[in-house]
C-alpha cells in the first residue's frame, strides 16, 4: 500500500525500459490511459499503439519507438494513478535521460500532446546524430567517478550517466570505448556492460542533432511547471519555462546526475517514492543511493489495483 504524504516524489523512467506489452492492461480496462495512447498514436500520425503491444522487441527497441512509448507509458500509468488518488498532488517530479521529458507534463509544463512530439523529434534527431557519430555506452560497476573521469580523459569516452556511486555510464565511439573498458578493467572496475542502445548519448556525439532540436523547442508552448522538477543536469529544480528549455537543450550532450538528483529530493525531505512506466531501474537505484527512502512502481493494472 502506498502512503502518500507530502513527502511524495514521482519519477519516470529512461530509455531501455521498453517491453512489448507494456500498458496494455491499462489501454484495454482504462478508458484515461486509452485516451493517453490514442492521443499519442494521433499525435504521431501512426499506430504506435500496434508496436509497443503485439510489435517485435526489436522493432521497439529502435529510438523512434522507444521514446515515445515509454512515455505514452509512464503517463498513462500516472494518469490512471490519479484518477484513482484524486487528492493526489506530486510534491516533486524528475526523471531520468527520457523519463525528464515525461515529468514535463506531469508538472503541467507542457501538454500530453506536445511532449509526444518533443520526444518524437528528440528520438529523430539523436538518430541523425547517431548516423553520423556512430558509438555507443557501457556501464561501469563498482567504480568512483574520479576514477571513471580519469579513464574517460585518457580513452576519450564521455561520463553520461551518474546512476549512483558504484553505477556509472561511459559514451564514446566503439574504439573509445574498447580502450575505456580495458583501463576499467585494470583499474578495478568489477564489471563492464556494454548496453543495448543506439549511439553515445548525453555526450559531444550528439551535437549535430542539438541546433535543430533548440529550433524544435521554440516551436512549443511551455509553461512554467506547477510541480517543482529537479532537472538532470544540475540537481537543481527547474522553476520557470525558459530554464526548462536551457536544460533540455544542455540535457542532450550531458552527463545525467541522477545520483546527485536523488540525494538532493532525499536532503529536501523527499523520502517516498513513485515510479510510474516500465520497469524498476530508478527504484533500485534510489534504494542504492539512500537505503532510507521507500519506493513504488506503478507499471500495470495489477499494481494499481494492488494499491
Amino acid at each position: 500500500m502506498i502512503d502518500i504524504n507530502n513527502n511524495t516524489a514521482v519519477v519516470f523512467p529512461g530509455q531501455g525500459s521498453q517491453v512489448i506489452g507494456m500498458g496494455a492492461d491499462l489501454y484495454e480496462k482504462s478508458s484515461i490511459a486509452k485516451d493517453i495512447f490514442d492521443e499519442v498514436d494521433e499525435t504521431l500520425g501512426r499506430k504506435l499503439t500496434d508496436i509497443v503491444f503485439s510489435g517485435s522487441q526489436e522493432v521497439l527497441n529502435k529510438t523512434e519507438n522507444a521514446q515515445p512509448a515509454i512515455t505514452a507509458t509512464s503517463l498513462a500509468c500516472f494518469s490512471v494513478f490519479k484518477d484513482k488518488y484524486k487528492d493526489f498532488t506530486p510534491s516533486v517530479t524528475a526523471g531520468h535521460s527520457l523519463g525528464e521529458y515525461t515529468s514535463l507534463s506531469a508538472s503541467n509544463a507542457l501538454s500530453v500532446s506536445d511532449t509526444i512530439r518533443l520526444v518524437s523529434e528528440r528520438g529523430r534527431l539523436m538518430q541523425i546524430a547517431c548516423d553520423k557519430n556512430p558509438g555507443g555506452m557501457v556501464a561501469l560497476i563498482g567504480m568512483d567517478i574520479q576514477t571513471v573521469e580519469e579513464v574517460c580523459r585518457e580513452a576519450g569516452t564521455y561520463p553520461s550517466n551518474i546512476n549512483s556511486e558504484q553505477q556509472i555510464i561511459i559514451s564514446g565511439d566503439n574504439d573509445a570505448l574498447a580502450i575505456a573498458v580495458d583501463l576499467a578493467k585494470a583499474r578495478g572496475a568489477k564489471k563492464a556492460i556494454k548496453l543495448s542502445v543506439g549511439g553515445a548519448f548525453h555526450s559531444i556525439l550528439m551535437e549535430p542533432a542539438r541546433d535543430s532540436l533548440v529550433e524544435f523547442i521554440e516551436t512549443l508552448n511551455f509553461k512554467d511547471p506547477e510541480i517543482p522538477l529537479i532537472g538532470n543536469v544540475r540537481a537543481e529544480p527547474l522553476t520557470t519555462s525558459e530554464d526548462i528549455k536551457n536544460e533540455l537543450i544542455d540535457q542532450l550532450m550531458s552527463c545525467v546526475q541522477w545520483n546527485e538528483t536523488i540525494k538532493y529530493m532525499s536532503a529536501n525531505g523527499y523520502d517516498q517514492f513513485i515510479e510510474f512506466g516500465p520497469g524498476k531501474v530508478l527504484s533500485g537505484l534510489i534504494k542504492r543511493i539512500d537505503s532510507n527512502c521507500s519506493t513504488n512502481n506503478v507499471d500495470s493494472l495489477k499494481a494499481l489495483e494492488s494499491e
